[in-house]
């Protein structure tokens, strides 16, 4: 239903994760008993969760701990891990800078060049501990760098920038020759970032065995502010499953719908379950785990831009081993830890054995359901006041 705005001008009414709840089913399913594998092309994981490739999120070390808790890491084939033999002085460069000289600082580091050996190198370090490895590049940079990950063992490739189209008009660089990708590509593709029903049916014609949704809203993202581009992630995640499901009643192929950016809790990630999504793309919570490289700091892929940061680098502290933070158990009660563990429990309240079954989970409107009744939380800063 849409709004006029002005003469002319319709709006479609959108929602954000904050401003919708889930209710709770006649019938509860035991957390123990629910079911939350991923399936992503012929490749399937125990929980369905993806840490992003930032690369204060994932380096190798991570990517080793996730694939042995049952999910998958992502590395960024154009980040710091490619560019530098030891990116570690750089990042302590990064994290140490000051407010003002975070971005400047960002953009002269991602200066070096992505060196094809170290990618060769870094996949190794992975497979060689026998652990799961996804890898990532943008449309610009795919078919010249993925190959390179792939031919290493790479188990999942990765297309994604802020917002990537099959279809795209210029009259200096050519589209994307998704023909050619799929014929490059032989493990599960993942392509992203999407938030319409028609963009994301396009990637999924284009041969996508899962779409990333989400435009502007992971915590470290400027996006929205910069270029005023973005759907709430609700009715973005809605939108694209809708084509999810008219895709596969068509063409009987079942392409996974993945919520990137904008969750820190549990309950996030149990909405937007329950809006569509078949698993979640996070990458705060992983960087403000103890082995995360980037020490407490996080920063979004787009912030060292050359021309257009549409990033920032944010503080998101150490706060546990990334075990705990995925699967528990919690020291905390504000939802940011054990978030494996809070998803079984809202899908067994919702009445949903697995992940499909959460899709029809019953969602009301409730832009006030983090603060109804928390006045004495929100004066002690404790709980939902914090």
């Amino acid at each position: 239903m849409e709004t006029e705005i002005g003469i002319g001008r319709k709006a479609r009414r959108a929602y954000g994760l904050d401003e919708i709840a889930l209710v709770p089913a006649p019938v509860a399913v035991d957390p123990d008993d629910v079911d939350v594998s991923l399936k992503i092309g012929d490749l399937t994981l125990s929980i369905p969760v993806l840490a992003s490739a930032m690369d204060a999120a994932v380096d190798t070390k991570v990517a080793i701990e996730m694939s042995r808790l049952g999910g998958l890491a992502v590395l960024n084939l154009e980040g710091l891990h490619v560019r530098y033999e030891d990116p570690n002085p750089v990042i302590e460069r990064i994290v140490s800078a000051s407010k003002e000289e975070a971005v400047q600082v960002l953009q002269e580091v991602y200066r070096e060049p992505i060196k094809p050996e170290l990618i060769r190198k870094r996949v190794r370090e992975v497979k060689q501990a026998g652990a799961r490895l996804g890898v990532a590049a943008t449309p610009a940079k795919a078919l010249e760098l993925l190959p390179i990950a792939l031919e290493e063992g790479a188990d999942v490739a990765v297309i994604q920038s802020t917002v990537t189209t099959v279809r795209f008009i210029s009259s200096t660089k050519p589209a994307l020759p998704w023909d050619q990708i799929r014929k490059t590509i032989k493990v599960p593709l993942i392509v992203g970032n999407c938030v319409s029903y028609e963009g994301a049916w396009e990637l999924m014609e284009a041969g996508a065995d899962a779409v990333l949704v989400g435009v502007g809203p992971g915590a470290a993202c400027t996006t929205r502010q910069v270029v005023g581009v973005g759907v709430p992630q609700a009715t973005a995640i809605a939108d694209v499953a809708a084509a999810r499901d008219d895709f596969f009643k068509q063409t009987g192929k079942y392409v996974a719908v993945i919520a990137d950016g904008g969750m820190r809790t549990g309950a996030d990630i149990c909405k937007a379950i329950a809006c569509g999504a078949d698993g979640v793309m996070i990458g705060s919570p992983i960087a403000s785990a103890f082995e995360a490289p980037g020490r407490g700091y996080h920063w979004g892929m787009a912030t060292p831009h050359p021309g257009l940061p549409r990033g920032t680098r944010i503080y998101v502290g150490q706060v546990a081993p990334l075990e705990v933070i995925l699967l528990g158990p919690a020291t905390k009660d504000d939802g940011t830890l054990n978030l494996v563990g809070a998803l079984k429990n809202g899908m067994g309240m919702c009445g949903a054995r697995n992940i499909k079954e959460m899709h029809r989970c019953q969602i009301v409107i409730a832009p006030t359901i983090r603060t109804e009744g928390k006045q004495l939380q929100r004066e002690q800063g404790v709980g939902q006041g914090r």
